[in-house]
């Protein structure tokens, strides 16, 4: 295939994958895609080995990374936390929240060894935090990735005049038309057009909606769909309202080379695509999740609200941590508790396959797809 971003990336297929896991990076980039590895959980040290792997794996393939650096979060206005200061923002009433819902179903403590960071880790940047992505993204410029995306809100200047410098291209995620045009002012070279179907955070445009509402305000700067895209019908989709490929990030997570719990995995396999809910729960902002107990527990109108960025995730990052270790157990209270982002796709994720299999998959539907249109003309 040839498109705009095939040609921009220098990949076969307009098929990129957004995955926390580096096999699924790579395993994409080998089948004629683009894996984008999602480093906003990983530490500096974290993702300098994974970088240095997926190069080793996939040769002279490209691939890229995805930060986070919102436009406003807690404290951004002061320059940002670090993990220690954050400590003493978080309400006294959240955390004894947050231990009741843990108590109620009955969540064991993690064994020492195991422990998660606590609030008190003095001088380290508070996760989604822009002095958090700075050291991500000078770990990335000193690879080779061929993009760096911002996956919430305009990329900062110095972001983009870093990446520049370094002969790296720039993309950012947008939910609204405007949002797009903002990314396109400062420099950004790829739209990701999210639709609110997707998992993590969204907007509230559908895909089907936005993906026209975009091209048409930042052309020619070429737009990848996103949103509730994991078939070669939903590609042939996107693309047919103007796309000039999709970015997924779903479909990866029940594959065979995906980390994902297995008890979450279990889920989404099991799982229809009214199985989702937006909630602050786990970020502090709107993110698309499969709905659990600890949904329902956060988005329950009589109990307390979740905190914002970044103060949520440092409140809940222990208790997820105690919730996925224990969660192993069958009719567990920290297994029903137990979930993690997915988009409405999740509906069609009912086997598991490898990630080139996902690839060649959706590229054998769009085929079909195109040439059923195509029939149709004739006819």
């Amino acid at each position: 295939m040839r498109t705009a971003i095939t040609d921009m990336l220098g990949i076969d297929v307009p098929i990129l994958a957004f995955s926390h896991c580096r096999d699924v990076v790579a395993a994409v980039s080998k089948a004629g895609g683009y894996g984008v590895l999602g480093a906003v959980a990983h530490t500096p040290e974290q993702l300098e080995v994974d970088l240095q792997w997926i190069e080793a794996e996939i040769g002279d393939h490209h691939y890229g990374v995805d930060v986070i650096v919102p436009a406003k979060y807690a404290g951004s206005d002061q320059g940002g936390f670090t993990l220690d200061a954050i400590r003493e923002l978080i309400p006294s009433e959240h955390i004894a929240y947050v231990e009741d819902i843990l108590r109620r179903y009955d969540v064991p403590a993690l064994p020492d060894e195991s422990a998660a960071p606590r609030y008190d880790t003095s001088g380290v940047a508070a996760p989604f935090s822009a002095g958090q992505a700075d050291q991500l993204l000078e770990v990335s410029l000193a690879h080779r990735p061929t993009m760096v995306v911002n996956a919430l809100g305009p990329p900062p200047p110095h972001m983009i005049e870093r990446a520049k410098e370094e002969g790296r291209l720039i993309g950012a995620l947008a939910g609204k038309a405007q949002h797009a045009q903002r990314h396109v002012n400062v420099g950004v070279d790829v739209i990701i057009a999210q639709g609110a179907e997707a998992g993590g955070h969204t907007g509230e445009i559908g895909t089907m909606v936005l993906i026209p509402e975009i091209v048409d305000a930042v052309s020619p700067v070429p737009v990848l769909g996103a949103g509730g895209i994991g078939r070669g019908r939903q590609m042939a989709a996107a693309m047919a309202l103007g796309a000039a490929g999709v970015w997924c990030g779903s479909v990866w997570l029940t594959t065979v080379e995906a980390e994902t719990h297995p008890v979450v995995k279990a889920k989404f396999l099991a799982a229809t695509s009214s199985d989702t809910v937006r909630s602050r729960s786990r970020t502090g902002k709107p993110a698309r999740q499969l709905r659990s107990a600890w949904t329902d527990e956060w988005d329950d109108p009589s109990k307390l609200a979740p905190l914002g960025m970044p103060l949520q995730p440092i409140l809940v990052n222990e208790a997820i941590a105690r919730i996925d270790r224990a969660a192993f157990t069958p009719g567990s209270g920290a297994e029903k508790l137990a979930n993690y982002f997915v988009g409405q796709i999740v509906g069609s994720m009912n086997e598991t396959l490898t990630s080139a299999q996902v690839v060649y998959a959706m590229i054998d539907e769009f085929i079909g797809t195109v040439r059923s249109l195509e029939a149709q003309l004739e006819a």
